[in-house]
C-alpha cells in the first residue's frame, strides 16, 4: 500500500536557493514540498503547523541556527526527520547537528538527485552523511579513541544485537542487514529500536558514533562509512 508522497519542508535564509530547491523537488512524483521558512524560529513554527516527514534545513541562519532549530522542532514534531543541507564542512557543525537530532548532513554541492534520494532514505528511517563529511567524522573519532581510551563497557546487548549494530556501523540499511543475517526487515527494525533504547541513544548515527567511541569492534576499511553515496 502506498503511503503517499513524502512531505518535505525547506528551510534556508537564501530565498533564491530555497525556491529553486522547492521547485526541483516538486517535480519528484513521491515528494511534496509543504512549506518554506527562512530562519530557525519560522522553521519551528512551520514544523508545528505542517508536520512534515522530512525537513531540509541550513545550519547557519538568522533568528536561531539550524542546529538550535533541531532541538525545538523535535519538541513540537518528534517524528520529523531533519537533514542539514549546508555549505559548512566544519566537523563541529556536523557533530552538533547529529547530537541535536539531525538524521542527515549533506553539503549544498550535492546534486538534486542526491538530495531527493536523501529525503527518501531518511523518510524510511535511515541516516545519511555526505561521504566527504563521513571521512572527517571517522578521523575525529579516531582522535577521540587515541586521546581518551576506554575499556569496552558492558552494553547488555545480545549477540544478535551486536551483530546488527556492527552492520549499522558499516552503513547497511535495514533491508541489507536482514539479507545478511537471514532475518526479516521488521526484525532488524526491532533490534535497532532495542539497541537505541538500551544504549539511551536517539538515532542510528548516534549508535555508529557510540560503537566507534567504545571500540565495540573495528569498522572494516579505511574509507568513509557508506550511509549513502
Amino acid at each position: 500500500m502506498s503511503r503517499g508522497p513524502i512531505r518535505v519542508a525547506v528551510v534556508d535564509d537564501h530565498e533564491v536557493f530555497r525556491q529553486g530547491l522547492t521547485m526541483l523537488l516538486g517535480v519528484e512524483d513521491d515528494i511534496e514540498v509543504v512549506g518554506e521558512a527562512g530562519d530557525g524560529v519560522a522553521a519551528t513554527e512551520l514544523a508545528a503547523s505542517t508536520a512534515p516527514d522530512v525537513i531540509l534545513m541550513d545550519v547557519r541562519m538568522p533568528k536561531g541556527s539550524g542546529i538550535e532549530a533541531c532541538v525545538a522542532i523535535k519538541e513540537v514534531t518528534p517524528t520529523a526527520r531533519i537533514i542539514m543541507l549546508t555549505v559548512s564542512d566544519e566537523e563541529a557543525d556536523l557533530y552538533d547537528a547529529v547530537k541535536n537530532g539531525a538524521s542527515g548532513y549533506l553539503l549544498k554541492s550535492s546534486s538534486i538527485d542526491e538530495v531527493a534520494q536523501a529525503v527518501r532514505l531518511v523518510a524510511d528511517g535511515q541516516s545519511l552523511i555526505s561521504p566527504s563529511m563521513a571521512v572527517k567524522l571517522l578521523d575525529e573519532f579516531k582522535q577521540i579513541s587515541r586521546s581518551d581510551p576506554q575499556q569496552v563497557v558492558n552494553t547488555r546487548l545480545t549477540d544478535r544485537e551486536l551483530e546488527v549494530l556492527k552492520l549499522v556501523a558499516e552503513g547497511l540499511g535495514n533491508r541489507e542487514i536482514g539479507k545478511r543475517l537471514f532475518i526479516s526487515e521488521n526484525t532488524v527494525k526491532n533490534h535497532v529500536r532495542n539497541i537505541l533504547e538500551k544504549l539511551q541513544l536517539h538515532s542510528r548515527m548516534d549508535a555508529v558514533m557510540y560503537a566507534m567511541r567504545e571500540k565495540l569492534f573495528d569498522i572494516p576499511g579505511a574509507g568513509p562509512p557508506t550511509w549513502q553515496r
